[in-house]
């Protein structure tokens, strides 16, 4: 029997929207603020891009669907993975702040 949770796949962009970044996880809000803290490092994609701007999510219940939509998603091209997110948020807003609350984090909530 498959166990229910919270997976998410989410797409995250630069603050010049010029890199997309895709990703799962099971905890939304402590992933981007893991982003957050490797901005600049270059030992990451997301890091070395400074991608931590959530730009789209989507739920799933089971992981191994999310898995699968992360590996589709990856595997579009740019054109097409700008449609996903525009079909959600046209303007490309950030959601960070609606996910996390305070944003950027404070140094105390990194701490996690």
């Amino acid at each position: 029997m498959k166990k229910e949770h919270d997976y998410w796949v989410y797409i995250l962009t630069n603050w010049k929207k010029t890199v997309l970044y895709i990703g799962v996880t099971d905890h939304l809000s402590r992933r981007l603020i893991e982003h957050y803290k490797n901005r600049g490092k270059p030992d990451t994609f997301a890091g070395k891009y400074y991608c931590y701007n959530l730009v789209y999510y989507e739920w799933h219940q089971y992981i191994n669907n999310a898995l699968t939509r992360e590996k589709e998603i990856k595997k579009l091209l740019r054109e097409s993975k700008n449609a996903i997110v525009e079909e959600a948020n046209p303007e490309w807003k950030f959601f960070n702040a609606f996910i996390c609350g305070d944003w950027p984090p404070k140094e105390a909530t990194l701490e996690y």
